[in-house]
């Protein structure tokens, strides 16, 4: 369990994760010890796993996504989800149920670029087949 100023760290560096010890220590009321303490420590235990570069709008809006199914043979998917996290442009996998048993979402910064990658995932072994739908437009994202 986390405290209740625990849960506002997190919401602050939720927020923004380049926020300093010294600004989060003023926002939460805390000396710069106590706050450096609770980071190590929700690192420590899991709670914060990492931190990330979130793209700003314009440069998301430049780049062409696209939603890729993916048929595996069942003898090599661990092998297949290992190749397919080693491509930097799928930002997303995900199991899923029915005719295909994964979902990418990959983003390149040109159609060409797009098409090279599906060509990539088409290729790997253990695949057996991709159906690709490009992302025409976000309508919301939350």
């Amino acid at each position: 369990m986390i405290s209740k100023e625990e849960e506002r760290l997190l919401s602050i560096l939720r927020s923004n994760a380049r926020t300093s010890i010294t600004d989060l220590a003023r926002m939460l009321n805390l000396s710069r010890s106590t706050v450096q303490n609770r980071i190590d420590r929700l690192e420590k235990t899991g709670v914060i796993k990492g931190y990330v570069v979130e793209y700003g709008e314009k440069f998301v809006s430049s780049l062409v996504s696209a939603h890729v199914s993916i048929k595996v043979k069942q003898k090599l998917t661990t092998k297949t989800n290992v190749e397919l996290k080693q491509i930097p442009q799928i930002s997303e996998l995900y199991a899923i149920s029915g005719e295909y048993d994964l979902i990418a979402v990959v983003q390149a910064q040109s159609t060409e670029q797009l098409s090279h990658l599906l060509d990539d995932i088409g290729n790997l072994d253990g695949v057996e087949r991709t159906n690709s739908a490009v992302v025409l437009e976000t309508k919301f994202k939350r």
